[in-house]
């Protein structure tokens, strides 16, 4: 197996830029990754069970206390949304919830697309190398001398390979890594549209005191 050290040397200058994608693609990544996982990612069914229960029990300030609890969920910041409108009209209600839910969403999101670009930017650098790595080898057979033919020829070869490999190993796992950070960001999206309208539900179905049985219907 190939040196990465010995990859890096030989690949040319193209490999300096593709070291820089891949330093700029692992570090969003992560920092994506822990991000949606960490701190915008919460429990959303345990959540919403404690919030209805409290909504039920019309303890809309404790519901609202537990939404401060997780202050960069993006869960609780739509459903406190919702909750600090309870005693509004539905339609407040639910602009509360869509404007929130329309304020999460680039949070979640944010630098995501880079990930996709950095992959493209990535394969693209390995072909421009690969290409100038061919321009080499033919100019040396066309141009170099017998003695030094041998050597510019392999050291354009060597160009081309290790660009063409070294922009494929930064793109493949950039592109897992883009595809794990959308799934996820996309389940925590769901999540916010689906108990963003219950939340609605919920708190209409309280100023109509029809809770208890829309409640029991949904059971």
């Amino acid at each position: 197996m190939v040196n990465p050290v010995t990859m890096f040397n030989e690949g040319g200058p193209f490999m300096y830029f593709i070291l820089t994608a891949a330093v700029f693609a692992m570090a969003i990544a992560f920092e994506r990754l822990f991000y949606i996982i960490f701190r915008a990612n919460i429990n959303s069914t345990a959540f919403m069970a404690q919030i209805q229960k409290l909504i039920m029990a019309n303890n809309i300030d404790r519901a609202i206390k537990l939404c401060n609890a997780e202050p960069h969920a993006a869960l609780p910041r739509v459903v406190k949304a919702g909750l600090t409108r309870a005693n509004r009209t539905e339609k407040e209600i639910e602009n509360a919830i869509d404007e929130a839910t329309l304020e999460v969403g680039p949070f979640l999101n944010k630098r995501t697309p880079y990930l996709s670009m950095l992959a493209n930017v990535a394969t693209l650098l390995g072909l421009l190398g690969t290409i100038f790595g061919l321009i080499m080898a033919f100019d040396a057979v066309a141009h170099a001398s017998a003695e030094m033919k041998s050597t510019l020829l392999s050291a354009g070869i060597a160009v081309a390979m290790f660009t063409t490999a070294g922009g494929l190993m930064v793109a493949i796992p950039t592109l897992v890594l883009h595809s794990i950070v959308l799934q996820r960001t996309n389940k925590i999206l769901d999540d916010v549209d689906q108990y963003g309208v219950k939340t609605v539900n919920l708190l209409t179905a309280r100023r109509r005191g029809t809770l208890k049985d829309e409640v029991a219907v949904e059971s």
